[in-house]
C-alpha cells in the first residue's frame, strides 16, 4: 500500500499547472485550480479527510477536470476500512472511490494534458482493485474493466497481470495462469513478468514450474546477482519442509540452490543475501552426506563463508552510520 500511495504522490507535482490550461483561464476555473492545489497540499500529508471537501470544490468549479475526480476517488479509497466492511459509513466510501475512478476514466480518456494517460491508468487500476476480493468482491464487474484497459494498452503486461490476479482471487485458475502468460507474451523480454508468474506458481503450490519462471528470468538478466540469489531460499526451504522428498531428492534441491547462489556471488563476490543462504545450504548438504570427510569439508566451508558474511554486515552498517552521520552534518 506504501509503494502505491508513493507512485500516486509522485503525480502530485506538476498536475496543478496543467489544470489552468482547462476553461481558457476563467474565473470559475483559475478557482478550480486554487482549491486543486490546496487539495494536493491536504493528500501529500494523507489527510483524505481534509482534502475531500477541496477536490470537490475543484471539480464542481471544473467538472471537466479528470485529475481531481482520480484524487477524489483514491481519498475516499484511502478512508474505506476491510476491518468495517458491512458498515455503512465504510461502505459509502467504496461507493464514492468508485464513481470518482469512473468519472475520472470518462474524463481522462479525452484529455490531452501529457500526464493524462498516466492517471488515466491509475483510475483504471484503482477501479479494477475496487472490485477486488478484499473490497466489493465483484469480478463480474472488475472483468469487462480490465479487458478495456487491455484493448487500450495491449502491449502493456501488467494490465493482463491485474485481469489474472483478478481471476486467481476468484478461483478461476487456468484463466488467471493463462492471462500471467499473455503479459510474458506481449513482452517476451521483461523479466518482471517472468518474476509475476513464478509468484503465480508459487501461491498454487507447484515447485517446479515456479522454479522454471525464476531461472528463465535469471536468464533474460545474467548479470543480476538477485536474480540468481532468489532461487535459493526457495530450493533451500523445499528441502527442509517438504516431508514427502527422499533424502537423495532434498540433497539435489539444495545442490540446486547452491549453484544459484553460487551464480550470484560470481557477479558481485561480496553479496551478503547470497553468502548467508549458502553458508545455510552448506550445511543443509552436510546433513545429507554420508562420509564424515565430506562433511567436515562442507561445514569448515560454511565457517568460512559465514565468516566472511559476518564482516560483511558490520561493513555494511558502518558504512550506512556513516552515511546517515555525514547527512546530519550537512543539515
Amino acid at each position: 500500500m506504501r509503494s502505491q500511495f508513493v507512485r500516486v504522490l509522485a503525480l502530485c507535482a506538476g498536475l496543478a499547472l496543467l489544470t489552468a490550461a482547462c476553461g481558457k483561464y476563467s474565473i470559475s476555473n483559475l478557482r478550480a485550480t486554487q482549491a486543486f492545489q490546496t487539495a494536493n497540499e491536504q493528500y501529500k500529508k494523507a489527510d483524505w479527510k481534509a482534502a475531500i471537501p477541496e477536490y470537490t470544490r475543484a471539480v464542481t468549479l471544473n467538472p471537466d477536470l479528470g485529475y481531481a475526480y482520480f484524487f477524489l476517488g483514491n481519498c475516499y479509497d484511502n478512508l474505506y476500512k476491510p476491518t468495517k466492511k458491512g458498515e455503512p459509513d465504510n461502505d459509502q466510501n467504496l461507493t464514492k472511490a468508485v464513481e470518482n475512478y469512473k468519472l475520472a476514466i470518462d474524463k481522462l480518456k479525452v484529455a490531452k494534458e501529457p500526464q493524462a494517460a498516466k492517471i488515466l491508468k491509475l483510475s483504471f487500476e484503482y477501479l479494477i482493485a475496487a472490485y477486488g476480493s478484499e473490497k466489493l468482491n465483484d469480478i463480474e464487474k472488475a472483468v469487462p474493466i480490465a479487458q478495456e484497459l487491455i484493448n487500450a494498452e495491449p502491449n502493456e503486461p501488467t494490465n493482463y497481470q491485474a485481469l489474472g490476479k483478478l481471476y486467481e482471487e476468484n478461483g478461476r485458475y487456468d484463466e488467471a495462469e493463462g492471462m500471467f502468460k499473455k503479459a510474458i507474451e506481449v513482452k517476451q523480454n521483461d523479466p518482471l513478468a517472468y518474476e509475476v508468474l513464478a509468484g503465480y506458481y508459487n501461491r498454487q503450490g507447484e515447485f517446479e514450474q515456479q522454479m522454471a519462471s525464476l531461472e528463465k528470468r535469471a536468464e533474460m538478466e545474467p548479470n543480476n546477482p538477485e536474480a540468481w540469489h532468489a532461487m535459493g531460499p526457495y530450493y533451500s526451504d523445499k528441502a527442509l519442509k517438504d516431508t514427502k522428498l527422499s533424502r537423495d531428492q532434498a540433497k539435489q534441491y539444495v545442490l540446486k540452490g547452491l549453484e544459484a547462489e553460487d551464480k550470484a556471488l560470481k557477479i558481485n563476490p561480496d553479496y551478503f543475501e547470497a553468502l548467508a543462504f549458502k553458508n545455510i545450504m552448506l550445511r543443509q548438504q552436510a546433513n545429507y552426506e554420508k562420509d564424515p570427510a565430506v562433511q567436515k569439508r562442507l561445514l569448515a566451508e560454511a565457517d568460512t563463508i559465514k565468516a566472511k558474511a559476518e564482516e560483511i554486515r558490520k561493513r555494511n552498517t558502518a558504512d550506512a552510520a556513516a552515511g546517515t552521520a555525514a547527512k546530519k552534518k550537512t543539515k
